[in-house]
């Protein structure tokens, strides 16, 4: 049996240094699920922000209740993967939340090819795919009050070491060890999405200060940037579970992160709901 390889705050503390996370990192051999620590962390802190800063890192060997968007769960193998959550304070809204898990997905795309030379593709809005099989996924949860965001919560789950899945998802999942045919170190991946990911979020906050022309253009740079880096994002034939489900074709972001897509009554925009790829002998609506 592979050794765990254990994603100990000591471990990684060098390989993360002058990021925003450096030094708080917290790590548990087991856990219902790494978004639910953050968020009873940050819950606890709320009268002393200071006791749960901006930036702590929440990782698990396992999650016994691990969760995905939309109420799914998922499955977190002890000592194969990453499962670990990120505590933010950004200066946001509530509606405009959505691009943490844009950066979330292209953060971990870099960390991907960084470490293992994989290709992920991002599927709107937060799972990562190698060769049509999903390895990681995203769930980005907070705590606002009004129109601000109190904190932010992003879970990142990472496929890394995983051999075989149950029967439920043996079609639909895979790891980066399945698909580069070796191992890899959880360590060196873990370490390299902390740092992609300071570096996406500070790029964010870049973007969120800098002068514009109008509001609906502040985020432009962040929504070229994951345009560029997924291909479910243009030109690409879809089924989307949402309104009944209707079938399209891809067209961009809108300057909000939602996805636009083009059906044969009209552009639509996906809010909430869960995208695949299209049959083309399926009818559009």
């Amino acid at each position: 049996m592979t050794n765990p390889e254990y994603l100990l705050p000591e471990l990684l503390a060098p390989l993360v240094r002058n990021t925003i996370f450096s030094g708080n990192i917290h790590h548990c051999v087991q856990a219902d699920s790494t978004n639910s620590i953050a968020l009873r962390g940050a819950a606890l802190a709320s009268q002393h922000p200071d006791e749960t800063p901006e930036g702590a890192v929440f990782l698990a060997e396992e999650q016994t209740a691990g969760r995905g968007r939309s109420a799914h769960s998922w499955h977190s193998e002890r000592g194969t993967g990453i499962y670990c959550s990120f505590l933010l304070r950004p200066p946001m809204t509530p509606a405009e939340t959505l691009w943490l898990s844009l950066i979330a997905g292209v953060a971990v795309q870099d960390a991907v090819r960084e470490t293992s030379g994989l290709a992920a593709d991002i599927r709107w809005p937060n799972d990562l795919m190698i060769n049509d099989k999903k390895f990681v996924g995203i769930l980005t949860e907070m705590t606002s009050e009004g129109n601000k965001v109190h904190h932010a919560v992003i879970g990142i789950g990472v496929n890394v070491n995983q051999k075989s899945f149950p029967d439920d998802l043996k079609e639909s999942a895979t790891s980066m060890c399945i698909e580069g045919g070796r191992e890899y170190s959880r360590k060196d991946v873990a370490a390299a999405l902390i740092r992609a990911l300071d570096r996406e979020y500070r790029a964010l906050l870049r973007a969120m200060s800098s002068p514009i022309r109008t509001p609906a253009l502040r985020f432009e740079p962040i929504m070229r940037r994951v345009e560029s880096r997924s291909s479910y994002a243009q030109g690409k034939l879809v089924h989307v579970d949402e309104d009944g489900g209707y079938n399209g074709v891809t067209d961009g972001l809108d300057p909000r992160g939602f996805l636009r897509v083009r059906t044969d009554k009209g552009l639509r925009i996906v809010i909430s709901g869960s995208v695949r790829p299209g049959r083309k002998d399926a009818p559009g609506s």
